[in-house]
């Protein structure tokens, strides 16, 4: 299949890059900018492209993301510390991002003859993210099929949205994802922080995983401490 993936630049999203690379025909990398205060992402997002030798779309959304108000990655909200589940953790919520990203997405790939478009959901986004679970894109991929009847057929890849993230380590190092080449960090530091969602989450993922992290956190200890309290 001819597939564009989404891909912000994080671990979950590079991983499905090499992942459809390797198994598909990787039509090209489509990444938004939507006014995150991570956007350093977008860098690594395009050193990916790069690497594996597709065009790269950056989709300008900062107009449309300034209206999308109250997240800790857009507004000045503080960044929350912690596991993915916790409660605090819904203040990184950026209302509708997936589904307008997706509809974005899925013009570009009917305009290019593309087969497919490729997200990296997953099972540990499933808590907080209601556009990330799979009733969510099971209903996305039906309702594209009716908006681009009779012109185009595209279809939905998501091959982690019912796995955990350690699932996506496993696959990203059996495709020789460059792991120390992708940024997850909600706070957009100069290094990972080691304590936001996502950083907790990243940590937690090689462990279970079994696979060497080589992300250098600023607090590399943090993860186990919010990992105990998540599970509670």
């Amino acid at each position: 299949m001819k597939t564009y993936v989404i891909c912000s630049g994080g671990l979950d999203s590079v991983s499905l890059a090499h992942k459809v690379a390797a198994e598909n025909e990787l039509a090209g990398l489509i990444s938004f900018d939507y006014g995150q205060r991570h956007s350093k992402e977008l860098d690594f997002a395009r050193a990916a492209a790069e690497r594996l030798g597709v065009p790269f779309h950056l989709i300008d959304m900062r107009s449309i993301g300034a209206h999308l108000s109250g997240s800790a990655l857009t507004d000045d909200v503080e960044v929350p510390d912690g596991h993915y589940a916790e409660d605090t953790m819904k203040t990184t919520v950026v209302p509708n991002r997936n589904a307008i990203m997706l509809t974005v997405a899925f013009g570009l790939a009917a305009a290019q003859k593309a087969d497919a478009v490729a997200t990296a959901v997953h099972g540990g986004d499933h808590f907080i993210y209601p556009d990330c679970r799979p009733a969510f894109t099971e209903a996305f991929d039906a309702m594209q099929r009716q908006a681009l009847d009779g012109y185009a057929d595209v279809r939905l890849y998501t091959p982690f949205v019912h796995e955990p993230k350690s699932a996506i380590v496993t696959e990203g190092a059996k495709h020789g994802t460059p792991f120390a080449e992708t940024w997850s960090c909600y706070k957009g530091g100069d290094l990972h922080c080691g304590r936001c969602g996502t950083c907790v989450e990243r940590r937690e993922a090689f462990h279970l995983a079994g696979v060497a992290d080589p992300t250098e956190y600023a607090d590399p200890d943090f993860w186990v401490e919010a990992v105990a309290r998540g599970a509670k």
